[in-house]
């Protein structure tokens, strides 16, 4: 007679499926466009709906020389401009039941709630992003050559308008012209998508990234950081705005790369942001509210302070 063996099939009910209780979140990008506003009510006149900023404008230059014996005419101050900040509510919750709680081989609570916190950062770095991404101020290709301002409905990114040194000397100049003050010490900030620092970064010649790197800053490319050039801070997030197929023929991804200074964005807030653990009032209290909420608004504040850059990127999706 063969032997009978005690095995896995013979002793099945014993032998089970195991989990790991420990949890892992999704990948997450650290939301960083809120610390663009530097600009907040200092004297709030009360509560209200919106907020207005308002700003002098400088008198005119006065380069004639006076004449002895004559009083000179006086002028009009100008009329300071504002700029309207609109307060709106923002927030987002989860139902738990008591029955998963309870049944649940985690502490899913704690799971939850860390959910819910992190999408308190990440939709709001969105809607400042979006604010952000607004600007009148921008840079593109036209027809190769870098250009500032130029004519955006009619000359669309192409596949080779990618990130370049002269786009970024271009920003850096112009917000010098405009007197922005700098964010960094003496540096501006600029918020670039990973792809399009890719292209910076693999540019060659004397007059781009990598070459005075080799020689004097190694370690960024070991690290493969942009780090400081030509007057700006680079900073990586995959956050940052790609305006899907919208460059040349419809097939052309085009990403949005933010140049910024001093008081480039204006913040207001009626009631920071923060989780909020709802009360329980169904009948049983088997449901748990969970979620974040408050109010607040932005508006860019000085459009000078502010500029766009459009490139494509050699490595992205389209």
């Amino acid at each position: 007679m063969a032997n009978a063996f005690t095995g896995t099939a013979a002793m099945s009910n014993t032998v089970q499926t195991s989990y790991d209780r420990a949890l892992e979140f999704a990948l997450r990008a650290q939301p960083l466009f809120r610390q663009v506003a530097d600009k907040r009510p200092v004297q709030q006149s009360m509560p209200g709906s919106s907020v207005v900023f308002e700003l002098y404008q400088d008198l005119a230059v006065a380069t004639t020389p006076l004449n002895e014996l004559v009083d000179p005419d006086a002028v009009a101050a100008g009329n300071p401009t504002q700029v309207t900040v609109t307060l709106n509510e923002y927030g987002n919750s989860i139902l738990v039941s008591n029955k998963l709680d309870l049944q649940s081989f985690t502490d899913i609570t704690a799971g939850l709630i860390n959910q819910v916190a992190w999408n308190l950062g990440d939709s709001i770095d969105v809607v400042v992003r979006n604010v952000l991404d607004a600007g009148t101020n921008y840079i593109r290709k036209n027809g190769g050559t870098v250009a500032y301002n130029g004519p955006q409905t009619t000359v669309l990114t192409a596949a080779g308008d990618t990130m370049s040194s002269p786009i970024v000397r271009l920003a850096t100049a112009k917000l010098r012209g405009n007197k922005v003050h700098p964010n960094k010490g003496s540096y501006y900030v600029a918020y670039i998508h990973p792809d399009v620092a890719h292209d910076l970064k693999a540019e060659t010649g004397n007059a781009a990234w990598r070459d005075p790197h080799n020689y004097s800053a190694a370690e960024n490319i070991w690290a493969s950081e942009l780090g400081e050039y030509e007057g700006v801070v680079f900073i990586e997030t995959p956050r940052s705005t790609i305006q899907v197929n919208a460059g040349v023929g419809g097939t052309v991804d085009v990403y949005n790369t933010l140049f910024t200074g001093q008081q480039a964005l204006a913040e207001a807030v009626a009631e920071e942001f923060h989780t909020v653990r709802g009360p329980v009032v169904d009948k049983l209290t088997r449901f748990q509210p969970l979620g974040w909420y408050g109010m607040a608004g932005w508006s860019i504040y000085r459009q000078e302070a502010l500029i766009r850059a459009e490139t494509a990127s050699s490595i992205g999706a389209n």
